[in-house]
């Protein structure tokens, strides 16, 4: 049962939102949503604005969408921050947004504690800077033992890294006998995987209007229902979640099957 939302520090619901509700109330949510949360660049552009304020705009959107997540009773939810191939960008909007977990998490922490969110990251933490992982190592470490929503973020992410890093754990532990050739499967591919404990993503929202998965957990969206919006992140309602969640609901999943 789906507890009654609460539309955060007075904010009303509009009726359309309602009526949104009200239809994905009736059906599945998704157990595990992930998000490509693209458009804070060109979100800032239009405004005349630097990037960065993108950036910035897009973090009050995770903060927004965490809480309605919840809520909905979304056991997962997976926001792609930061790729691996995002060191390429200019070092002032790199820098700045190696800054943001900090700023996030030092005023957003306290309500995730309360909310009983529990922090993650998937992705390579060791090559962070410094202060940047140890803000996300303190989230993680103080709502380990929460119990309700998984923020799932990809920090310093991509797919194929993650891949190749499974595949060398998988030779390392086969060379020491751990393993033997005949026991490699789907599932114990999957085991070696950053999201070993978490299950695979139901649904994949992009916003921002690109149709690509840029390298984001290729291994387990093999059958998650994808949708496209053309809404900049700094943009992304709760009524458009509600829209991906009913989307998804109206779809027949059939996993290969009739």
């Amino acid at each position: 049962m789906i507890k009654k939302l609460a539309f955060w520090k007075g904010k009303q619901a509009s009726t359309s939102t309602l009526d949104k509700m009200e239809e994905a109330k009736k059906g599945e949510i998704p157990k595990h949503i992930a998000i490509i949360m693209d458009g804070n660049g060109r979100w800032a552009k239009k405004r005349a604005l630097p990037r960065v304020a993108g950036h910035h705009e897009g973090m009050k959107v995770v903060r927004k969408i965490t809480r309605f997540a919840n809520e909905l009773g979304v056991q997962v939810l997976t926001l792609y921050a930061f790729s691996t191939e995002n060191w390429k960008r200019p070092k002032l909007e790199v820098d700045f947004l190696m800054k943001l977990p900090e700023e996030f998490l030092s005023t957003f922490l306290p309500e995730l504690i309360e909310e009983n969110v529990q922090v993650r990251i998937i992705g390579q933490k060791n090559k962070l800077p410094e202060h940047t992982r140890q803000a996300v190592e303190k989230a993680m470490r103080e709502t380990a033992g929460n119990t309700g929503l998984i923020l799932n973020f990809a920090l310093n992410y991509g797919s194929r890294d993650e891949m190749v890093y499974a595949v060398q754990n998988l030779v390392t532990d086969s060379k020491e006998g751990k393993i033997s050739s005949e026991a490699i499967t789907e599932e114990l591919i999957s085991s070696y995987l950053m999201t070993k404990d978490l299950p695979d993503p139901d649904l994949l929202i992009r916003t921002s209007g690109e149709i690509r998965i840029s390298n984001f957990m290729l291994w387990q969206i093999a059958y998650s229902e994808l949708w496209f919006t053309d809404v900049y992140w700094p943009d992304f309602t709760e009524g458009h979640l509600l829209d991906a969640i009913v989307n998804f609901q109206r779809r027949g999943r059939r996993f290969g099957g009739v």
